[in-house]
């Protein structure tokens, strides 16, 4: 006679000795198990036997990593970043947002910094592009 596993509240964390992987339990799917992985991703089946309450080093893990691959998920944009516009000489409005922008970059606001940046290259085509 086979004895079945404790029951387990929707989210607790287990570990899938078969798959050797952490998941968190979604509920029953006929006699095995749903699982998904920490953080989001496909669920997949586990047979009930093969399940163990996660101890807190894997669940930390699991988090971690389904973190870290949210994070590389977004590659960065293709090219080489552009270089800021410079302002044209004798020019007061392309000096004015060339000052905004350092006093910006100098209190750590790459925000806008970055604002600046959009300022200066508007005006730069409005005004000195033919």
């Amino acid at each position: 006679m086979r004895t079945e596993p404790a029951a387990y509240e929707p989210g607790t964390a287990l570990y899938d000795t078969a798959a050797d992987r952490v998941g968190e339990y979604r509920g029953r799917s006929g006699a095995r198990v749903m699982l998904r992985p920490l953080g989001g991703g496909r669920e997949w089946e586990a047979e009930p036997a093969a399940l163990r309450p996660a101890t807190d080093r894997e669940r930390l893990g699991a988090s971690l990593r389904a973190a870290n691959d949210r994070t590389l998920a977004t590659p960065p944009a293709p090219g080489t970043p552009e270089r800021p516009p410079r302002p044209v000489p004798d020019c007061a409005a392309c000096a004015w947002l060339a000052d905004r922008r350092e006093a910006a970059r100098a209190a750590f606001d790459h925000s806008a910094v970055t604002d600046a940046n959009v300022l200066l290259r508007q005006h730069q085509r409005k005004e000195h592009e033919a």
